[in-house]
């Protein structure tokens, strides 16, 4: 995997495009040298970034517009940050590279109730945007452990799913309308939330998981829904992935408009999240895999249904302990141990996560083929995976010698299982090794052609999904 990447170094900043800069935009917009806080340097798995030749922060879509314009003009490579939350590499800033960054687009407009939407500016934090819907009684779809900082623009250019895909689907689902900037300043805005609207090319799911490479996201208008009356989920000890697997298509059959989340945990990352939270264990059975589902209904009588599904599987030995929340505090404990897997695996040496998804039938045979490729690779291999059944995304993570081969064996059974080797986070930098494995010849070069007609300099985010 790269621990650098390259982009041609052409030298300092340009005298005359950091004067042009500064006399087109505001003090707050354009930072230099020691200006430049060392966290846009930061990788949450500590790889190189370079310093930046300039920051750029617009705090308007036309601030946006000049900057792209003129960097564009003298060829100034940039790299776009949201939250900084990727774990694919995007971010990270290569040589001679400047940052643009989208922190200052933070306008969150009101909720529209009637429409149902919220207009969001690209740097708004998700968590900003789950609390002005609950405060309007409504509730957005997607939630992800990093919501305090991951932005709306980066989940965006990522197509970013989290917990509750099942139900709401991935955030490509939750857009209504869509404003992007492209490489030469040019502003395409689709903004007006209209459900039917076939008059022509849909341009906005072009920049919907294009991970900032064909233009720079400003504004969105979501999509948000009725908030839930009742919630509830249940941590469930089954005996096998393939009975979760059974218990997960259950559900979906007998609870098909409640069913809002079905999470996996096999027995290492289980085990190591209840030791790393240090709380009591909440199932007195041990059992080689847990799951985590959820349901949200219009009254309490989805939740007797969940309670009531469950105790028909416990009969018939699909599952071998559950238990169900009973209060809000009960509710978010189980949460809680779900979104400590990450925490866990995170205060490790020698981790390597691999966010992949592969089809939901042929997970148990995935997984049984991943763990006899890795351990002759190396026999102490320790495994945490964790993931969303629900929809095949699977973090993949484990504690090796070895990760440079580890990563090969692992992506290439996921190939070989009908996979794809990234369920989430994009491609960035660090996966472009095996983009061949999940997009044929034909889809690369058509990607590549839209690169060159969108971004024909290429100075956005340039090297990251393909060189």
């Amino acid at each position: 995997m790269n621990e650098h990447f390259d982009t041609p170094d052409i030298g300092a900043a340009d005298p005359a495009l950091l004067r042009r800069l500064a006399e087109a935009l505001p003090a707050a917009a354009l930072l230099t040298g020691a200006a430049i806080d060392p966290r846009y340097q930061f990788d949450r798995r500590g790889r190189f970034s370079a310093t930046p030749r300039f920051l750029l922060r617009p705090g308007t879509t036309g601030e946006l517009s000049i900057a792209l314009r003129l960097c564009e003009e003298h060829g100034q490579p940039l790299v776009v940050h949201g939250g900084r939350t990727g774990l694919s590499g995007a971010h990270r800033i290569a040589t001679g590279e400047a940052v643009l960054s989208t922190e200052r687009l933070t306008a969150l407009g009101a909720v529209d109730a009637a429409a149902g939407t919220l207009e969001a500016g690209a740097g708004v934090a998700l968590q900003a945007v789950q609390e002005a819907a609950e405060a309007a009684d409504l509730m957005f779809g997607v939630d992800i452990g990093a919501r305090g900082s991951a932005t709306i623009g980066g989940n965006v250019a990522t197509n970013a799913g989290g917990i509750r895909v099942l139900r709401y689907g991935m955030f490509r689902a939750q857009v209504a309308g869509l404003e992007a900037v492209l490489a030469d300043g040019t502003v395409l805005s689709s903004m007006r939330g209209l459900e039917k609207d076939n008059s022509g090319y849909d341009l906005r799911q072009l920049f919907i998981g294009s991970e900032g490479t064909l233009g720079v996201v400003s504004r969105v208008l979501l999509r948000l829904h009725p908030r839930p009356e009742a919630e509830a989920n249940a941590l469930v000890a089954v005996p096998s992935v393939e009975a979760a697997v059974a218990l997960h298509d259950r559900l979906r059959r007998l609870l098909p408009s409640t069913l809002s989340a079905f999470e996996l945990l096999l027995d290492g990352a289980f085990e190591g999240a209840l030791a790393h939270m240090g709380t009591p264990r909440p199932l007195s059975t041990r059992a080689p895999v847990y799951v985590l589902c959820e349901v949200q209904a219009p009254d309490a009588a989805g939740e007797a249904r969940l309670a009531e599904v469950l105790m028909e599987a416990l009969e018939e030995g699909l599952a071998l302990d559950a238990v169900v929340s009973q209060s809000r505090r009960e509710f978010l404990a189980l949460w809680a141990l779900r979104e400590a897997c990450p925490e866990f695996v995170r205060a490790h040496d020698g981790i390597l996560g691999c966010d992949v998804s592969v089809p939901r039938g042929r997970m148990a045979a995935f997984l049984t083929a991943a763990r006899a490729a890795l351990l002759p690779i190396d026999p102490a291999t320790l495994f945490f995976v964790f993931g969303h059944i629900g929809d095949g995304n699977l973090h993949y993570v484990i504690r090796t010698a070895d990760r440079a081969a580890a990563a090969e064996a692992i992506y290439r059974q996921v190939a070989a299982h009908g996979g794809s080797i990234s369920a989430e986070h994009g491609i960035g930098v660090d996966k472009k090794p095996w983009l061949a494995l999940s997009r044929s010849t034909a889809e690369i070069a058509a990607m590549r052609r839209l690169k060159a007609a969108f971004d024909p300099r290429a100075i956005l985010n340039r090297g990251r999904i393909f060189d």
